[in-house]
């Protein structure tokens, strides 16, 4: 039996329920069971916006997520506002551009990644989100990295199909990173 519980939050407008969504297809696509639930304030951009993301072989019972396995905190709000909900032995993956701060637990494991540089110093400044995605799938395992593209495919609309490839190219710098 195998769930992972993910947890991406964040600033409205990083894409954080776009990256939640990408997951969620993805395990979809391998066939497991999945929950994708959004959770953002009123404001389009600049507000808060989290999302969980539940993969499992077994059925979700619910969407909702207390004690994530993961954290992906995409600003310093969210990483003091859920870094405590972490179950232990989980993992927590910091965008260290715009996070200054260190986590002291010591039974999580935590990556620091420069998304929102690496995303910048590769053209394409507003996929931190992928960048990290990319890491997340390296290190944790919920889904495979193969197939990313049809997976985009399968949900990104037509109007933006040309924006596949620099997602794929942002995945792979996350799940490249070291």
């Amino acid at each position: 039996m195998k769930t992972t519980q993910i947890l991406i939050a964040g600033f409205g407008g990083q894409g954080v329920l776009f990256a939640g969504k990408f997951l969620a297809y993805k395990g979809m696509l391998e066939e497991q069971n999945v929950s994708w639930l959004p959770s953002y304030g009123p404001e389009m951009r600049g507000g808060t916006a989290n999302c969980s993301v539940i993969l499992s072989d077994m059925p979700v019972g619910s969407p909702i997520i207390t004690e994530p396995d993961v954290l992906v905190a995409m600003n310093l709000p969210s990483l003091q506002k859920f870094v405590d909900s972490v179950v232990p032995g989980g993992k927590i993956f910091i965008d260290s551009t715009l996070i200054d701060a260190k986590v002291e637990r010591t039974d999580v494991d935590v990556f620091y990644i420069p998304a929102t540089q690496l995303a910048k110093d590769a053209g394409f400044a507003t996929l931190s989100n992928m960048v990290l995605t990319g890491k997340v799938i390296k290190e944790t395992g919920a889904v495979a990295f193969e197939n990313n593209k049809e997976t985009f495919e399968a949900f990104i609309p037509a109007k933006k199909v040309n924006l596949i490839d620099i997602n794929c190219k942002a995945l792979q710098i996350g799940y490249d990173y070291v």
